[in-house]
């Protein structure tokens, strides 16, 4: 260490940038040159960015301080009872959300809670008798869940479209998935466990639920650090399905390694992939936007063309309504299928009309590669849309059961060049190009 008082101030200071934080603080005990660039603010400003992505000097409450290296000591002061690679991974996964809810969903970024005390973490341990896992417990201390004010809900039917883990509608169900707040996870446990014949003693929490009128709860094993979510046989049988794999699970409680991860930030992280790489998008409905859980891109979302018109496809498996003991329908699949013609209209033998109109649909939906329904009949959900070019996509979901955790959907739809009412030619097919169903590896 003696050889670097011969080196220069800017080699001095990149050498120093490429140890870790804590290496170049040591450093700086050994001799008046080292304290001098190891004191540098700059040298703190190349930490603070990339050990916590900050191009400000602020504490862990967002308020400015007077040099980053203040800042970046409060930050290890704050979270001084936690492995610091998990501190740092967390801050990484809740800035990616809130950096995608800024940009895009700001109404539900806005209902994202201040992280909670160690208190308010260790009230609701001594409450409820458990103890959190590391990841979860971190996870709280940058934010405290989400809380909804009136003007929050649409009305008795919506509930509250800003859960920020979104989910899907069909039929008259809908379901938006949001985090609760601490006080919540106490009241939500005390209630709903004691229903389930659950052990008094039991170690599942609730952490996550629809705040919609549909009935979706996600519980948290604080001994695995699992996460799972209720089934359609959920009172009855205290069905439950695992939202992560199991084998990423790992060290949830032990400070002494490196790699702790449980289910809830696994979830959370891969949720961030998911909206960041644009596999799920926002919906916009009549009178809201929410986070929509049907896939948008290939290969679990399909797309076809045919004489310009547009179809794409995907679904979403619906854990709330699964029944595991059911021999033909243990698993229940949601899909969304959005159609549009194309700014060059409908074209038939050559011929351009600038509208058609559907008025069939046939389906094929198989179970693995067995064929169980092949289905023929008018309209879709009741409707025949119409389409002309510029048109938003006519969007509509239905659901259908499945014996297996695995199958797919293809088919088409017939479509009448102008309108039923006036038909400008005879009927063509519109191809619906095959989209999987699948139980998925993360469960939201």
């Amino acid at each position: 260490m003696m050889g670097l008082e011969a080196v220069g101030d800017l080699a001095l200071h990149t050498i120093l940038s490429k140890l870790e934080a804590e290496d170049s603080a040591r450093a700086a005990c050994v001799s008046k040159k080292l304290r001098a660039s190891a004191s540098e603010d700059s040298l703190w400003s190349h930490f603070c960015a990339r050990d916590l992505d900050l191009s400000q000097p602020l504490d862990p409450h967002g308020n400015l301080t007077p040099s980053f290296k203040e800042s970046y000591q409060l930050w290890r002061e704050a979270f001084n009872m936690y492995p610091w690679s998990l501190v740092k991974r967390v801050k990484k996964c809740w800035d990616k959300l809130r950096n995608w809810l800024t940009i895009n969903f700001p109404e539900a970024e806005s209902t994202l809670n201040k992280g909670a005390s160690e208190a308010d973490i260790q009230e609701l341990e001594k409450i409820l008798k458990v103890k959190l896992p590391l990841p979860t417990r971190i996870l709280y201390r940058f934010h405290d869940g989400q809380d909804f004010e009136d003007k929050h809900f649409q009305n008795s039917l919506v509930g509250c479209p800003l859960g920020i883990i979104g989910g899907y509608s069909f039929y008259n169900h809908l379901v938006t998935v949001y985090l609760l707040p601490l006080r919540q996870v106490i009241s939500e446990t005390k209630e709903i466990i004691p229903k389930l014949g659950f052990p008094v003693r039991s170690k599942y929490v609730v952490v996550a639920a629809s705040c919609t009128y549909s009935e979706k709860c996600f519980f948290l094993n604080c001994t695995s650090g699992q996460l799972y979510v209720g089934t359609g046989n959920l009172l009855a049988d205290e069905e439950m399905l695992p939202c992560v794999p199991n084998a990423l699970i790992s060290s949830v409680h032990d400070c002494s390694v490196d790699q702790q991860q449980d289910a809830m930030l696994l979830w959370l992280e891969e949720h961030g992939r998911r909206l960041e790489n644009g596999i799920i998008k926002l919906r916009q409905e009549e009178n809201f936007r929410s986070i929509s859980q049907f896939p948008e891109e290939s290969p679990l979302c399909s797309t076809a063309i045919t004489n310009g018109v547009k179809v794409r496809a995907s679904a979403v498996f619906v854990p709330e309504q699964a029944n595991l003991q059911h021999t033909s329908q243990k698993y229940l699949f949601a899909y969304s299928i959005r159609m549009s013609l194309l700014p060059e209209g409908c074209i038939v033998n050559g011929m351009t009309f600038s509208s058609c109109q559907l008025h069939w649909r046939h389906w094929i939906i198989r179970a693995k590669d067995v064929v169980i329904a092949d289905v023929n009949g008018e309209a879709v959900v009741g409707q025949y849309p119409l389409l002309h070019p510029g048109d938003s996509e006519f969007v509509y979901e239905s659901g259908t059961p499945l014996p297996f955790s695995s199958g797919s959907i293809e088919g088409s739809f017939a479509f009448i060049p102008g309108s039923l009412r006036e038909p400008k030619g005879g009927p063509f097919d519109v191809a619906v190009a095959q989209f999987p169903l699948q139980v998925p590896d993360y469960i939201f």
